[in-house]
């Protein structure tokens, strides 16, 4: 079970909402979001209604200054729960849609998967075990909506509680 506290100001001041579950449209909750505390869980956050829009990864701590910190604006619309996973990691990257052409698979987090498979385009993929999170940079940088018109994924990480 996750726990994450959405605050209207800075420094977990202000109004304040607490939310355990997804929720997709938060926009009656609160009208802005300056600071967030994750007690626990892991979360994605999206500043826009039904999981859509730029979208930010929250594990458990506290984020006294959430714009500051992630350069975003202060409309965070809905949040979904990462549910805990225990057990391995296994997903299927492909080259083509519906899971066609060359295929590479990973268990462990790959910081840089140019260096790796001499390869960043990927057009589907198949997560047999486990949450992933792609970033469009290496080394964990730059997040965005992934589907097939936007297919650059530089690195991949496993989501783990820690």
């Amino acid at each position: 079970m996750g726990k994450i506290i959405f605050y209207e100001d800075r420094n977990f001041q202000g109004r304040h909402y607490e939310c355990m579950s997804d929720c997709a449209d938060l926009h009656s909750m609160f009208d802005r979001c300056r600071s967030i505390r994750v007690e626990s869980g892991m979360f994605m956050i999206y500043d826009r209604p039904s999981y859509t829009g730029n979208q930010y990864f929250m594990r458990r701590g506290e984020y006294s200054d959430y714009m500051g910190m992630t350069g975003l604006n202060d409309c965070v619309r809905s949040c979904r729960m990462i549910p805990l996973h225990r057990g391995g990691y296994r997903m299927r990257l492909f080259e083509h849609f519906d899971m066609e052409g060359e295929m590479m698979e990973l268990t462990e987090d790959c910081p840089n998967l140019m260096e790796r498979f001499h390869n960043y385009n990927f057009n589907s993929c198949n997560v047999m075990d486990g949450h992933w999170l792609m970033y469009e940079q290496p080394n964990y940088r730059g997040f965005s909506e992934w589907n097939g018109n936007n297919s650059r994924v530089g690195s991949i990480r496993r989501l783990m509680d820690l």
